[in-house]
């Protein structure tokens, strides 16, 4: 597997990213939150996800800049927890909840763990279907 993160694998409809924040489920692992739904769509990896921070939260984009550089880097290194453990396509959104900056050491464990929470809610939801 290549640890790309291109353009395919990246999250830029209007009408998928409304559908998500309409009938989405949410995982969480502080700072992170991932708003998911399982839907097709256009690409052809398994999986297409977005990021984003609250200007709330960080005023300066150059802060929320960063902050989204972090989370996609971190969640570009571990992409294959999600890739080997789903059959069917999905859309997702993570977003950063925490009102300070986190360090990049910091961040790198919890997308692990907000990646291996969202493996386990859809497995368990494909067994009760």
């Amino acid at each position: 597997m290549k640890y790309t993160l291109g353009k395919n694998e990246r999250l830029k409809s209007r009408k998928l990213i409304e559908k998500l924040y309409e009938q989405g489920n949410s995982v969480k692992a502080f700072p992170l939150r991932m708003m998911y739904v399982q839907t097709e769509h256009t690409s052809d990896f398994p999986v297409q996800m977005g990021v984003s921070v609250a200007k709330r939260n960080f005023k300066r984009a150059v802060d929320r800049n960063r902050i989204k550089r972090l989370m996609r880097e971190s969640y570009r290194l571990q992409k294959e927890i999600v890739y080997d453990n789903v059959d069917k396509p999905y859309v997702f959104m993570i977003s950063y909840l925490g009102r300070e900056e986190w360090k990049y050491e910091d961040l790198f464990p919890k997308m692990e763990k907000l990646l291996h929470l969202f493996v386990e809610q859809t497995k368990s939801k494909d067994l009760k279907e």
